[in-house]
């Protein structure tokens, strides 16, 4: 049974409501929207954050554990390649591997990725976002197991190409499942805190390496074995966690989730908010409530927006850098330290990405409270990067600078995925509803990681000429990677420029079809203005005084 929640009476100033009447009237069919409605206008400031923060407590810390184990499945096979590689139990040495096998079997991965990203979120927009997304766990934890098994080229190309089907929609459907709880200017910060596990599992891969390679030979595993096991069965063990975890879509107020078919032999969805704080959520993001199904239409119009295209190429090229950084990262090191053993070379390895999880938490927060101008923070994060690539290009004469310039790419890398993402939420959420998020992230994120074959297939170790050790060993493939970070600059502010001129007008789906009128819930009023700096700026001047 739905219960209609009815009469709804709010304090005049809109700090909290007295009355909640759940009993007058019960259904079996959906709640009446406009009875739901609170009689006032916003809750105070303080009031909606404090909803906020619960609701962070609740989602955040769970995709950030499930995004750094599945971060960690995908990447560490790029840290594989130089365990133990004084005593010939590399990935490379084991299998007998060459540059070509490695670079086609990373280039796999992201080939998968690309053909099934966009329907896996298709799906998840469709079925239980929990489910869905421990689904995506349970099957990344059971490939990466497998991977401690392999034997040979073969295997790890169909392994590295199945790792790639079961985790597609993983990072996309992440950025779709915050926009049934937080408005589009919330969404940047909070996509920026569990991107930090990336950063974190790229700089705990390469530290905790070197603890697996001292268990090079137990049990009669080598070390990167042992690394891939272990990973795998924790993923495993979380995803079963995250069913009894992860809270499913938000409900009206008062209205009971129904469980039919295989969903009843499943664990009960927790309920994000409850009583008063999902009263508070539900007045200010009334549009998560009053999503529509879309149809094969609605998907049409999402895929004919040429707002698409921009946001694509700007994808591209941050996260070819990026994941080029991660999988070869260890390998530029070994080549400006070429004396240094495998265990140094996996210490040097962390700080990249713990100058990348800076980066995140220092721009992320302000990239939202000016979301008017994440053209520029894009824009200027990747010119670090650009400024890191060349001094580990140029600097041939210093090893130490040329390692500095490594830095200076994780760095500049740190802010510019989440960045992309929560404008791509930002955008299509306004201007298709619920659809449009689910398929923007899924493409941008999708065919984005283009850019991602291209670093590891044809760059690098992919590239035997460029790989010649000497003083020009890689440039070329640095070079070629900020030629494409110039395509992401170009593309950002051909997006802001395209936008001004011909504007974002809002989705019909988010119009009441009976009275026509747009829902402007509280959150869609504080979007068409930035929060900017001055909340901080007054709080500390209370304090002064």
């Amino acid at each position: 049974m739905a219960q209609q929640p009815d009469d709804l009476i709010a304090a005049e100033d809109g700090k909290q409501i007295n009355e909640y009447n759940d009993d007058r009237a019960t259904s079996d069919g959906p709640v009446d929207q406009e009875q739901a409605r609170p009689q006032t206008d916003d809750y105070d400031v303080e009031t909606v954050e404090r909803v906020y923060r619960k609701l962070d407590l609740r989602i955040i810390p769970a995709f950030w554990v499930l995004y750094f184990l599945c971060s960690a499945i995908r990447s560490n096979i790029g840290i594989a390649q130089t365990m133990n590689r004084d005593e010939g139990h590399d990935l490379m040495t084991v299998l007998k591997l060459s540059p070509k096998d490695t670079s086609t079997a990373l280039a796999l991965f992201y080939v998968a990725y690309v053909l099934f990203d966009f329907p896996s979120n298709l799906v998840m927009s469709k079925l239980s976002p929990r489910v869905w997304m421990a689904r995506i766990v349970f099957a990344t934890g059971l490939v990466g197991a497998c991977f401690a098994a392999v034997q040979s080229a073969w295997s790890v190309k169909l392994l590295r190409f199945l790792l790639g089907v079961v985790i597609a929609g993983m990072w996309p459907g992440m950025a779709y499942y915050l926009t049934l709880f937080y408005p589009p200017s919330r969404t940047g910060k909070r996509i920026g805190m569990y991107f930090t596990a990336a950063q974190v599992s790229a700089a705990v891969v390469g530290l905790v390496s070197a603890g697996f390679q001292l268990m090079d030979g137990l049990g009669g595993l080598v070390g990167f074995r042992w690394m891939f096991l272990i990973y795998g069965l924790v993923a495993i063990v979380l995803s079963f966690i995250l069913l009894w975890w992860l809270p499913d879509r938000p409900l009206v107020p008062g209205q009971v989730r129904e469980r039919r078919g295989l969903w009843k032999w499943l664990p009960p969805s927790p309920e994000a908010l409850t009583g008063q704080d999902a009263i508070v959520h539900y007045h200010d993001l009334r549009r998560v409530y009053h999503a529509r199904a879309w149809n094969l239409k609605d998907l049409g119009l999402v895929l004919l927006d040429w707002r698409l295209w921009p946001l694509t190429l700007m994808y591209f090229g941050v996260v070819g850098v990026g994941i080029g950084t991660q999988l070869y990262g260890s390998v530029i090191i070994r080549s400006i330290q070429p004396e240094a053993s495998s265990i140094e070379i996996s210490l040097l390895f962390a700080p990249i990405w713990i100058m990348d999880l800076i980066a995140i938490l220092l721009i992320m927060p302000i990239s939202d409270r000016f979301h008017r101008y994440r053209a520029l923070i894009f824009s200027a994060a990747v010119c670090i990067q650009i400024t890191g690539l060349l001094t580990v290009t140029f600097a041939t004469g210093n090893g130490w600078a040329r390692y500095g310039g490594l830095l200076m790419v994780g760095f500049g890398l740190g802010p510019t995925v989440p960045n992309c993402m929560a404008w791509t939420s930002e955008i299509f959420q306004r201007r298709h509803g619920e659809v449009g998020v689910a398929t923007a992230s899924a493409l941008v994120s999708g065919l984005g990681n283009l850019g991602s074959v291209t670093t590891t297939y044809a760059l690098y170790s992919g590239w035997p000429e460029d790989a010649q050790p000497g003083p020009r060993q890689y440039r070329n493939s640095n070079l070629t990677m900020i030629g494409i970070l110039c395509l992401s600059i170009l593309s950002s502010f051909a997006m802001m420029g395209l936008l001004k001129v011909l504007g974002n007008p809002p989705s019909t789906k988010l119009y009441d079809a009976d009275s026509g009128s747009e829902f402007e819930d509280g959150a869609a009023r504080r979007e068409t203005r930035q929060r900017g700096l001055g909340k901080i700026l007054r709080s500390r001047a209370a304090r002064a005084d």
